[in-house]
């Protein structure tokens, strides 16, 4: 019995295994038919409302047990709440005294045994800040000291950014994630201040802005301590005239040693720092015609004093200029150099001396401030120096490019030259400064002159010629200076006369052609090689032969001639001048052979032979009858009427007979 219970009890336990669906059937066949999200008491409410996220869902189920439940809350995309319930009753998300930043949009999701269902979004929308409330620890402070200024949005939550102003010119901006904000301010002016401060909450994505806040009023003071500044001298300056410069401080308390910096300087050079004074010489430029700054650091305090002073110059600043202005490789040249004023009050001309840079210039000094030689071989800066009582000044420098003289040109043919036509010839040399004047000469008379200015440019001719060997005659000459122009040699090049007079001679002669014989059609013109020639029959637009030769002649070969071949032939040619010439036509018969013109009059005769045989038979036969031969006696009968006829006695030899006439 036993046994039985315990074999029942393991086979239920392992159908429930198999089958763990049946026991919880009634719990797991459900379906969400909906979910919604609803705002109460509205969407649009005003700071300090209570407002009530309702996250209602409807689900159907077959079973009576609970169904487990999980609810989530999103605000623009963000969770803000998750609860996990059995119960079928709403889900409700509170938010007690609202504020701006509870502004957004609003999602409810819910999830039941993996199956997952989200509700639209609900936009809420939170109007009104409180007002910011600012408060200085401190109503007047001196110069340089530092203010906390303390600015609260009341009740406000959220990311909020403060604002501090000072009257209308906003001095400082702080991020925090709380509703209170507390920083540091210093003053860089004396006098009354008028703060005040606002902020911002960041609601996605837009930026809700406060009132401005109550406005405190502060009162910074000026300390007494000032830096000063003394140039001596510190009127009529001249260059090299030495200055002394002093940066002290005026009323330093002693207790401020330590805290104080003082700084000198010209422009955006530091010339000199220290504590409590700073003492600086130096000898006066012109450049120094500027601004002076003594300058005080204490803390956060900075005040300055400044003076500009003017130097008058001792000499001007030189210029080098060139005589000539252009100059060859090698040629000589000069250069001066001058300064057009100085301060007579303080300096005699003859203390101003000049000098070149770089001494290796290898120009002479010729007097004060002109420098005589030949030029370089290639481009150099000059720079002048004038000095004097120690101030030195430069000129701007000065770039002798040396120009190049023209080398020798060459001419030379662009193209063809063709007899009677047109062509250009180029003149041009391998090296010479631009500009180049060009001339093209025919047996040392002047034709035409070319000026080349720019890189890349050619000097080009035109010329026509109406005998070869006249091409020879030209020549062109090259000039950039006032030195003789160098002579090119003369043009050596071919000239291509064009094609005249084209003949189509026939070997054998006309009209002795028979079938068998070997034909050359001999094409021949007067003009320049290398000529194509081309040979037609019957004025086909193809031709039938086409060659290239470096002679005025040629010839087309037909090898063993037949009848076919007759025809009307015609060769045409043509050079490097374009010029096509064509022969006259010539009208070639083959004719018969010798042998069989033979054969047929032989044969021809045999016909006649035959036939005059034939005629003679026919003509006795219609006058006597038709005669027969009786035995070898030779007796001819016909009819009644019968004539001996002698016949040789033998025929065999005789190559003809004759037949007498019958009466």
């Amino acid at each position: 019995m036993m046994d039985r219970f315990l074999l029942l009890l393991t086979c239920m336990l392992v159908s429930n295994y198999l089958h763990p669906w049946r026991g919880a059937d009634a719990q797991s066949m459900f379906t969400i038919r909906d979910i919604s999200i609803s705002l109460e008491p509205g969407s649009d409410v005003m700071r300090g409302t209570n407002v009530t996220v309702r996250c209602q869902a409807l689900v159907s189920s077959s079973g009576t047990g609970p169904l487990s439940r999980e609810y989530t809350i999103y605000k623009d995309g963000i969770t803000m709440y998750t609860k996990t319930t059995s119960s079928s009753g709403d889900l409700l998300y509170r938010l007690p005294d609202a504020r701006v930043s509870n502004t957004g949009k609003y999602k409810c999701k819910i999830s039941i045994e993996g199956k997952k269902v989200n509700s639209e979004a609900k936009k809420l929308t939170v109007t009104g800040l409180s007002a910011p409330l600012l408060h200085l620890n401190n109503a007047v402070i001196n110069e340089g000291e530092e203010l906390t200024a303390r600015c609260t949005a009341p009740g406000e939550t959220g990311s909020i950014i403060f604002y501090f102003h000072d009257d209308a010119k906003e001095i400082l901006e702080d991020r925090v994630n709380s509703n209170l904000s507390e920083v540091k301010l210093h003053f860089s002016s004396i006098g009354i201040h008028k703060m005040y401060c606002y902020y911002t909450v960041l609601v996605t994505p837009l930026v809700v802005e406060s009132d401005k806040s109550n406005t405190v009023t502060v009162s910074v003071k000026e300390l007494s301590i000032m830096p000063v500044l003394d140039i001596f001298p510190y009127n009529n300056i001249y260059e090299g005239d030495r200055l002394d410069i002093t940066c002290t401080i005026r009323d330093l308390v002693p207790d401020m040693h330590g805290n104080v910096h003082l700084y000198l300087s010209r422009g955006t050079q530091l010339l000199s720092r220290g504590d409590t004074n700073v003492n600086h010489s130096m000898i006066a430029l012109a450049k120094d015609s500027e601004e002076f700054e003594c300058r005080l650091e204490m803390e956060n305090v900075v005040k300055v004093d400044t003076k500009r002073i003017l130097v008058t110059d001792l000499f001007s600043v030189p210029t080098l200029t060139m005589s000539p202005s252009q100059v060859f490789q090698r040629e000589y040249m000069t250069l001066n150099c001058q300064s057009d004023s100085f301060a007579s009050e303080r300096l005699r001309r003859e203390e101003l001396t000049y000098t070149l840079d770089p001494p290796e210039s290898l120009l002479i000094p010729k007097s004060t401030g002109v420098f005589f030689g030949k030029a370089l071989l290639y481009d150099f800066n000059y720079t002048c120096i004038a000095q004097a009582k120690g101030i030195r000044k430069y000129s701007k420098p000065l770039t002798v490019h040396p120009k190049v003289t023209v080398s020798t040109p060459r001419i030379s043919l662009v193209g063809r030259a063709v007899l009677g036509r047109p062509f250009k010839v180029l003149c041009q040399s391998d090296v010479g400064s631009l500009p180049i004047n060009y001339t093209l000469l025919k047996e040392y008379e002047q034709l035409s002159t070319a000026s080349v200015k720019m890189p890349f440019e050619q000097a080009l001719f035109t010329i026509t010629i109406n005998q070869p060997g006249e091409i020879s005659k030209f020549m062109c000459e090259a000039k950039n200076s006032q030195k003789e122009a160098p002579l090119s040699k003369r043009l050596d090049a071919t000239v291509v006369v064009p094609l005249s007079h084209p003949t189509l001679t026939v070997i054998p002669v006309l009209p002795e052609i028979a079938e068998g014989d070997h034909l050359f059609l001999i094409c021949g013109v007067k003009g320049t090689p290398p000529i194509t020639f081309k040979w037609y029959r019957d004025g086909t637009n193809n031709p039938v032969f086409t060659t290239t030769s470096d002679k005025n002649n040629t010839d087309y070969q037909i090898q063993a001639l037949v009848k076919h071949d007759s025809g009307t032939y015609y060769c045409e040619a043509i050079n490097h001048a374009n010029n096509v010439v064509r022969s006259a036509p010539v009208i070639i018969e083959v004719r018969l052979a010798l042998w069989k013109k033979a054969v047929i009059v032989g044969f021809c005769l045999l016909v006649v032979s035959v036939l005059v045989v034939v005629f003679v038979l026919c003509f006795r036969c219609k006058r006597d009858g038709v005669p027969h031969y009786d035995g070898m006696e030779g007796r001819v009968t016909n009819g009644t009427r019968a004539s001996a006829v002698s016949l040789p006695t033998d025929i065999s030899n005789r190559s003809s007979f004759s037949i007498p006439a019958t009466v």
